[in-house]
């Protein structure tokens, strides 16, 4: 072989060596933010404005999946996790409206936690009332409510299992007031930090 013929060789096998570590390092990325999404956080841009004044059209947010534990792919299981979703949270879900649909296909909701599962709900002049008493919280007593919709009107009451959510922007948020209960089971994450723009950095209550 001549020296010509070695040193194409040569560069043909580095050629290859640099494309298949290229390769491999992309995978190996690919495969780490799935790992990542999966179980730990997950970035969303606000679309709407039915959560002003907390969140604003265009916010860049993380959501914490370990805060309630993250969901198994394919399984109706959940990993354990830090603690159980409470009212005032705001939260990150698949409404049942998008359940049936294929799962890359579904569209997730971001609502204020109000109604917790049992709770009996009533908005009533503005307030929120559960299980008969005005609820104080600051996080959800800044809001006025509109008792507007099939479930936003009289005291309904939340199945096991389930959670009723609103939106702080009541007059522009199609919330639980119209389609109902979320399963817990949906449930993707906590929503905990606005990264996006820089004026809106901060925590998210």
């Amino acid at each position: 072989m001549s020296k010509e013929n070695h040193k194409i060789n040569y560069n043909s096998i580095k050629r290859k060596s640099a494309l298949r570590e290229w390769v491999e390092s992309a995978v190996i990325a690919g495969l780490l933010v799935v790992f990542f999404r999966t179980f730990f956080f997950q970035v969303y841009k606000i679309p709407t404005g039915s959560m002003i004044p907390t969140l604003k059209p265009g916010d860049r947010i993380f959501v914490s999946k370990l805060v309630y534990g993250p969901l198994l792919p394919f399984t109706n299981s959940r990993l354990p996790g830090i603690r159980k979703p409470k009212r005032g949270d705001v939260i990150v879900f698949v409404p049942p409206q998008e359940v049936s649909k294929f799962f890359l296909k579904r569209k997730v909701y971001i609502k204020r936690l109000i109604g917790l599962p049992r709770d009996r709900i009533e908005i009533e002049n503005g307030n929120v009332k559960v299980n008969g008493k005005i609820v104080v919280d600051p996080v959800i007593a800044k809001n006025d409510y509109t008792n507007i919709g099939p479930y936003g009107e009289g005291t309904i009451t939340v199945p096991q299992g389930k959670y009723f959510f609103l939106g702080d922007n009541s007059r522009n948020s199609l919330d639980s007031r119209f389609w109902g209960f979320a399963d817990g089971h949906y449930i993707v994450g906590k929503a905990i930090f606005i990264w996006w723009p820089p004026n809106r950095i901060g925590m998210i209550e």
